[in-house]
């Protein structure tokens, strides 16, 4: 679609129930052809926030476990 389409005015935030989490995406839009801004957060960014509190008192050794299980896609968390 190197024309665009007809975006209306406005913005507005969608999101689905993805297998590793909820997937949105927010578009806004001044009305153009294209839409001003779009952004999409990934399941996994989110899941990757809790590693945090999870490895929390653990061995570095257990990293590679916690990360496993939370079943993150390191190309989604790349901004």
């Amino acid at each position: 679609m190197m024309e665009g389409y007809s975006v209306p005015e406005g913005e507005v935030y969608a999101a689905v129930e993805s297998p590793r989490g909820e997937l949105g995406f927010y578009i806004r839009s001044d009305g153009g052809p294209k839409p001003y801004r779009l952004k999409v957060r990934a399941p996994s960014f989110a899941n990757l926030e809790s590693l945090c509190t999870m490895a929390k008192g653990q061995m570095i050794a257990d990293m590679v476990a916690i990360i496993g299980s939370i079943d993150i896609v390191l190309g989604e968390v790349d901004r």
